[in-house]
């Protein structure tokens, strides 16, 4: 298990959001906006209960069981990744996929992942005998 923070995180360049945390934000977002929209035009225009819309046809049943099973591997990621890296309130990510959409969660949880794991680096290379700190 990692160690927990120290109190002082380095500033400011280790709280900086690496390009690949910003392009997971941006797939985060794209997720959030587009099953809001859908999510929205389901409840305006309803087609019955949701088991018969989830597999009103072979392809939203491909869809439904696709998602059902995506979003049942990130959750477990999620929890497992966030437990190794010292990561605190990983069940939210969870818990907001059924409020939101995985499309939106996962991609977030991966993008404060990234940012977790920077801040990890920058600590370790500030202590005393690091990667960083030896001749090469």
């Amino acid at each position: 298990m990692a160690e927990p923070l120290p109190a002082a995180l380095p500033q400011p360049s280790a709280r900086r959001l690496s390009p690949l945390a910003i392009t997971y934000l941006v797939i985060a977002a794209v997720g959030l906006i587009g099953t809001a929209i859908c999510n929205v035009l389901g409840v305006i225009t309803p087609v019955g209960n949701l088991f018969a819309a989830w597999f009103a046809s072979p392809a939203t049943s491909s869809l439904a069981i696709d998602l059902l099973a995506t979003a049942s591997a990130a959750s477990i990621f999620i929890i497992l990744e966030a437990r190794r890296l010292g990561m605190r309130w990983a069940w939210l990510y969870v818990i907001g996929s059924f409020v939101t959409a995985v499309a939106f969660t996962f991609p977030l949880f991966l993008a404060m992942r990234e940012r977790h794991v920077d801040t990890l680096r920058a600590i370790e290379a500030q202590r005393p005998g690091s990667a960083t700190d030896r001749p090469a």
